[in-house]
């Protein structure tokens, strides 16, 4: 109509009579729950923001750990065991953000879904699976430290047999757990702005609430705790090695023992580090989500569809420090990188990627003599 009044619209806020479900393809209504009704639509300034975030992350994610797929599996100095842990949490991140980015994207541009039921319950399950194998291979990054550096010669040598069963039970309970709401333990479902889907954690009933309850404990909290015990325990470690080191030195009146022996131990301890700080990123980044999830299920806050929005983001967002974190710590990636792409990255004392490799776990050790010259 000609003479129809414009709608105003604020950073959230619209017209009462309007919502953010009115543009949700008919064909996905059965899937949406009767909380989003209550909330008028963003203002399609969000949408384009969130659009336009993701696809700079996506750009970071993608070229990012990539380049770790690349470097790790094309450098014969990085081909162990323990790093085919770290090549595994790139595939998984990489394939976070080339398969969520995309219809994300399109449905910002759209400011709702619109690839129909199907696609949501995929993009549902492999944003979870993904996710899933992420923080499970962080899990045995950290097991593969405190194996090195705890139990230290003692300890059985990983085999690339071993290495690839232990990310095969990755997979495997990755799967298991993401497929459940495919088969009606919970669903997933549009959320927040209506632009992605995730799990259900607004149903109330016995089969939904017992399913996040479940996945947080086994996908979260455990791994959290296994993890937060073997950095405790390789801390300890840490302590006491230094502790006789100086006390040993203060006997034979010199002022250090460092040998090479100890410089590859304290190569291992920052490598530990780099773990500890990639795990501590991915933590930071799901636990928005887990609070949103525990929110809905046990009501113990309002959720509204921008709070969604950017806890889906942050989650998402864990696919873009990895690749970061690893190329700037990782003396042998460093030098790797450099050697295969000059211009992405920091250039190094000219020290060789050699085929050395620690003793108990096969990663790789080079020069901790690093310089960046951005």
């Amino acid at each position: 109509m000609l003479n129809e009044p414009s709608i105003p619209m604020a950073w959230g806020a619209a017209m009462s009579n309007m919502t953010v479900v009115d543009k949700v393809p008919p064909e996905m209504l059965h899937l949406v729950d009767a909380h989003w009704y209550q909330f008028p639509p963003l203002n399609p300034l969000w949408h384009s923001i969130l659009g336009f975030t993701i696809f700079i992350l996506a750009c970071v994610s993608v070229a990012g750990n990539g380049c770790v797929m690349y470097i790790f599996m094309t450098t014969k100095a990085l081909r162990t065991p323990s790093n085919l842990f770290v090549v595994n949490l790139a595939f998984s991140d990489f394939f976070m953000m080339f398969c969520m980015a995309p219809p994300l994207i399109i449905n910002c541009y759209n400011e709702t879904w619109v690839f129909g039921p199907l696609a949501c319950q995929i993009y549902g399950f492999l944003g979870s699976l993904f996710g899933c194998v992420s923080i499970w291979s962080m899990t045995m990054i950290a097991f593969d430290r405190y194996t090195v550096i705890v139990k230290g010669l003692s300890a059985k040598p990983m085999t690339f047999n071993s290495s690839l069963l232990k990310i095969l039970m990755v997979w495997l309970n990755s799967v298991l757990w993401t497929v459940a709401p495919v088969f009606g333990w919970n669903r997933y479902v549009p959320e927040g702005n209506m632009s992605a889907c995730g799990t259900d954690y607004l149903s109330l009933d016995l089969l939904s609430t017992s399913y996040i309850v479940a996945y947080s404990v086994f996908v979260y909290w455990l791994p959290l705790f296994l993890i937060i015990y073997s950095y405790y325990y390789i801390l300890k470690a840490v302590s006491e090695h230094e502790k006789n080191m100086r006390e040993q030195a203060k006997k034979m009146n010199v002022a250090s023992l460092r040998s090479s022996d100890v410089a590859k131990q304290s190569a291992e301890i920052k490598l530990a580090k780099v773990a500890l700080v990639t795990i501590s990123l991915w933590f930071m980044a799901w636990t928005p989500y887990l609070v949103i999830n525990y929110a809905g299920i046990f009501q113990t806050a309002p959720i509204s569809p921008l709070s969604t929005i950017w806890g889906s983001l942050f989650a998402k967002a864990n696919a873009v420090y990895n690749p970061i974190v690893y190329g700037i710590s990782h003396p042998k990636y460093r030098a790797a990188l450099y050697k295969t792409f000059p211009s992405l990255a920091c250039t190094t004392d000219n020290t060789p990627v050699a085929d050395e490799q620690s003793v108990a776990s096969g990663t790789t050790i080079s020069s901790d003599n690093n310089n960046c010259n951005a």
